[in-house]
């Protein structure tokens, strides 16, 4: 699937998935798709939609990787995508990876509660205990350690933290890097194995 590389991580996608069709010009193009619109031109004449709404909204789809070039070059839904998130909340729902999945109401959960909703980065915490709890989050929810990801693909998914939030992906993007969470090399980016130990760089 062309878009799988950098399409969220599934935890990520999964809990973004509310928030990516609260828009209507979304709903509409991912409609047009799944009724056969192959091009930007047919979803924009199906979902009645201007040029502009519609290159924003299948944008945004792709980001999210629920639409994808299909073999042909045409636009299809991505439905293996789906397959994906539905397992993911299945197993998220059985077995939670940490307390603060678990809802257990630890301090680090009330915390992250308190920061991120709905799959969004509120704000940042002012106070450096905090701030380091919910980046933490965000890092193990968004990449996989020791996995390298080019400076585009890490704004892409930090773009859906920051969505509707106070804070914009590159702050994000930078309080990551300096906490230890990610480590950047030649516009290269990964998560240190360690980073959900130590906190630090």
């Amino acid at each position: 699937m062309a878009s799988a590389p950098s399409a969220p991580s599934a935890p990520s996608a999964l809990a973004a998935l509310p928030a990516l069709f609260a828009e209507e010009s979304r709903v509409r193009a991912f409609a047009a798709v799944a009724l056969g619109a192959g091009d930007a031109a047919q979803v924009a004449g199906a979902a009645g939609l201007s040029a502009k709404e519609t290159a924003g909204a299948l944008r945004r789809l792709r980001e999210q990787g629920v639409v994808t070039s299909g073999d042909d070059g045409g636009l299809v839904v991505a439905h293996g995508r789906f397959r994906e998130l539905a397992r993911v909340g299945r197993t998220e729902s059985a077995a939670p990876r940490d307390a603060a999945a678990a809802g257990d109401g630890g301090p680090g959960d009330m915390i992250v509660r308190t920061f991120v909703r709905n799959g969004r980065l509120v704000r940042l915490p002012a106070r450096w205990t905090r701030k380091k709890v919910v980046l933490r989050h965000i890092a193990e929810q968004t990449f996989a350690p020791g996995v390298e990801y080019p400076e585009r693909t890490v704004d892409e998914k930090l773009r859906a933290w920051c969505e509707d939030g106070e804070v914009d992906h590159v702050t994000l993007r930078r309080h990551l890097v300096d906490f230890g969470h990610l480590r950047r090399s030649d516009g290269v980016y990964a998560r240190p194995a360690d980073s959900a130990r130590t906190g630090t760089a």
